[in-house]
């Protein structure tokens, strides 16, 4: 009897293990698409004022790219967070864009509420697409995307960031 029990518990753990990893592999990040920083970079998307805004003028720049919606409550924690980092980082050069999965009156309406130190763009479904080409294959939100000052994605990030981990990564560029 002990030796079918033993038997019954290893091959449960080896089927949960299995399954954490599937889980894993299937919500991980696939790796960016080798154009997805040049595309980012020659789009225009309106502000959250409403203004045009060619993404070309970060250029040369280290970007965290935040994907984000007003209806994702992870997404807004994040945002006083994110907020601040841009106040602490900005003088190294480093630039944090927020791209809302979501109407530009809902983008709007949330920068005149919340007082966010970094741009916010209308990206829409487009913006959605967007961040497909970072390797979001299943959509999820948050979704943040590091780039260094040469244009290379160094990392990629699904759900709520760990401030600390970011700013070791951050550190690291």
């Amino acid at each position: 009897m002990k030796g079918k029990i033993a038997v019954f518990a290893a091959v449960a753990l080896l089927f949960a293990g299995l399954g954490i990893w599937l889980g894993h592999r299937q919500t991980a990040p696939a790796p960016a698409e080798s154009s997805a920083v040049q595309t980012l970079l020659t789009q225009t998307l309106n502000d959250a004022s409403g203004q045009p805004q060619p993404l070309s003028q970060w250029k040369d720049r280290p970007l965290v790219v935040n994907f984000w919606a007003t209806w994702c409550a992870p997404c807004v924690d994040e945002m006083p967070e994110l907020s601040a980092l841009q106040q602490e980082v900005g003088g190294r050069g480093i630039q944090i864009l927020g791209i809302g999965i979501d109407s530009p009156s809902n983008i709007a309406e949330f920068g005149t509420k919340y007082k966010i130190s970094y741009p916010l763009y209308a990206g829409g479904m487009s913006g959605t697409e967007l961040s497909r080409r970072f390797g979001n294959q299943a959509g999820g939100l948050p979704y943040t995307v590091l780039i260094d000052r040469q244009g290379q994605v160094k990392k990629t990030y699904i759900g709520r960031l760990k401030m600390d981990e970011l700013k070791t990564d951050l550190a690291a560029l």
